[in-house]
């Protein structure tokens, strides 16, 4: 694995996918991993749903109901999301992780009524699937905290997963895009669910799998900064003390230290009118620090796979 106990090798791949074309995605996204070598890094990540883009000319990833995103759907597993996974995973002798839309099984389909009175069909829900080196399924993980244009068709995960790895990956705590926003009214005070989650389970390394847009701001500017502000504001129980979110009687974990590293994988591109920010990043949250660490990111438009040693 490691080099060293101290040091972590997480890749993300970041790229622009073409509009109704799976299996054209994945050898992107093959092709990007092929300079990758076995024992290279210890962590592969990849995008929110991000071979399973729609034909239709609507939003981002929008499926506008269960019709439209029901020929999208993978069966976990056994998909072709999990089948490049478990690919990628042993010829990299390493974890591999990706988003996509799996399709429920005949028991969980079910429709229902949102508190705002909207009728859904909850076909799917907007999933991650994490791979080990012998490319056998670890974990699945449904998105708990749904973006409105998920709620039509997917069903909400019960709550952020938690994975205890060989170091040094170690505590490994995974979510999807929208689970930084609570679902409701936010300030300062919080709420901060996914940082809580975090520290309540003594997480090592977080990992957010994203398809995330750009804030339009500084277009001149290779990186998206104010969306970095803002992913590390929805984290700042990470790196802010206080009564609050880190009592005085609470011990820091002693294989983090209180440490946790944060890996952001976003996609970018252009997909009907819309732009993503790209940006992928990774951050060194340290409690009593008092301000987020940024370890480096890529650009808006940049198309490759990044290894970052931390």
């Amino acid at each position: 694995m490691s080099p060293s106990a101290t040091q972590l090798r997480v890749g993300v791949v970041q790229f622009a996918p073409q509009i109704g074309r799976v299996a054209q995605n994945i050898d992107r996204a093959r092709e990007i991993c092929l300079r990758l070598q076995p024992d290279s890094l210890d962590l592969l990540c990849l995008p929110e749903m991000i071979f399973s883009v729609p034909n239709q000319p609507r939003e981002g990833y929008v499926f506008s109901d269960a019709d439209a995103i029901t020929p999208y759907l993978e069966e976990p597993r056994t998909g072709p999301t999990s089948r490049f996974c478990a690919e990628l995973a042993v010829r990299l002798r390493c974890y591999v992780m990706a988003g996509y839309p799996e399709r429920l099984a005949p028991h969980e389909v079910q429709k229902c009524t949102t508190p705002e009175g909207e009728a859904v069909h909850q076909v799917g829900a907007n999933s991650a699937v994490v791979y080990g080196p012998d490319g056998q399924c670890i974990a699945g993980y449904r998105k708990t905290n749904l973006f409105s244009i998920d709620k039509p068709w997917a069903k909400p995960g019960t709550g952020f997963l938690t994975l205890d790895l060989p170091s040094p990956l170690n505590r490994v705590t995974l979510a999807i895009c929208n689970d930084l926003n609570p679902d409701g009214p936010w300030t300062l005070d919080g709420p901060y669910e996914v940082a809580d989650h975090c520290i309540a389970t003594k997480t090592n390394l977080l990992v957010l799998l994203n398809a995330w847009l750009d804030s339009g701001a500084d277009d001149d500017s290779d990186e998206d900064w104010e969306t970095l502000h803002y992913w590390a504001m929805r984290l700042r129980p990470l790196y802010i003390k206080d009564e609050k979110h880190h009592p005085p009687n609470q011990k820091a974990d002693a294989a983090g230290g209180g440490r946790i590293i944060t890996v952001i994988c976003n996609r970018c591109g252009e997909e009907n009118g819309k732009t993503f920010a790209g940006t992928s990043s990774v951050f060194d949250m340290r409690q009593d620090r008092g301000k987020p660490l940024l370890h480096s990111a890529m650009g808006r438009l940049q198309e490759d796979v990044q290894i970052w040693k931390v």
